[in-house]
């Protein structure tokens, strides 16, 4: 039975590990074929090698507008097209008092979570407007509606993306184009841990620590984050366009019910208030 993406190519941006390694994971699941544009060359290469012919690993710093051309072109030249780029890598940023941050750690924040996604929409709009279709996903986060889930420059990097999505959803949408951001909450990553190649007793760790703090008593897991991503790229999702799509298990809607102070969940008579003389 042949895939829901069979036949497609994809550049997948951060693809080496976390959610980028489950949505490389996802798409060849589904007959795509992949291009793992990534910094981390030994895990990149490993993956790439367990996938087989379906997957090119291309070394690729976003921050470097020659490497993400090359990356987007590498598609061409390996696979044939471009149907879609995930602009997905990332990382923490700089953190701490704002009189702390050197402007070296600004502009690397700034030009891995922002330019990164721009240079990777940048070098795929040729491609995909002139043949009418295709997608752009970029990774967002919570973080782009509300602070306190990151440090203050992820925070406003990531609310940039979300209206770099918006603003290029229509632009690219006269040319048959759809451009759209997915949101996670809290992922079980190496990221989000805070350590690159983060073993399983890490992440596990991590589940442990968090799990009883969300919504749904558990953390997301990448895997829950390449299925919406998927689901943008794919047919299914063909009249979604400039749509951030919040995958965090309810963390932006409220305090976990056990948070909720006590007068939310005990039950009350309810006293209907009656006008005089009713």
């Amino acid at each position: 039975m042949a895939g829901r993406y069979q036949g497609r190519v994809a550049v997948i941006t951060g693809g080496a590990s976390g959610i980028g390694a489950a949505t490389v994971r996802k798409f060849v699941s589904e007959g795509a074929r992949v291009v793992i544009a990534d910094m981390q060359e030994e895990m990149g290469k490993k993956l790439a090698a367990e996938l087989g012919a379906a997957v090119h690993f291309q070394r690729t710093d976003v921050t470097h507008e020659a490497q993400v051309k090359a990356a987007v072109d590498s598609a061409i030249s390996k696979f044939g097209r471009l149907d879609c780029i995930y602009n997905n890598a990332g990382f923490g940023g700089a953190a701490g008092p704002v009189e702390s941050i050197s402007i070296q750690d600004y502009d690397i924040t700034m030009d891995v979570l922002v330019k990164g996604v721009f240079l990777g929409i940048k070098h795929a709009a040729p491609i995909l407007k002139a043949q009418g279709s295709g997608t752009i996903v970029n990774t967002a986060s919570i973080a782009a509606f509300y602070s306190g889930i990151g440090p203050a420059l992820y925070n406003a990097a990531k609310a940039a993306v979300l209206q770099m999505t918006k603003s290029m959803a229509l632009e690219f949408g006269y040319f048959g184009v759809r451009v759209n951001c997915v949101c996670p909450g809290i992922i079980a990553t190496p990221l989000a841990a805070g350590r690159p190649g983060a073993s399983k007793e890490v992440l596990d760790k991590m589940h442990a620590e968090l799990d009883g703090e969300e919504v749904l008593r558990r953390i997301g897991n990448p895997e829950e984050i390449a299925d919406a991503v998927f689901w943008l790229a794919s047919d299914e999702s063909s009249y979604v366009n400039g749509h951030a799509l919040v995958v965090d298990g309810g963390r932006t809607a409220g305090l976990p019910y056990q948070k909720q102070t006590s007068w939310l969940k005990k039950p009350r008579e309810l006293r209907l208030y009656r006008p005089e003389g009713r």
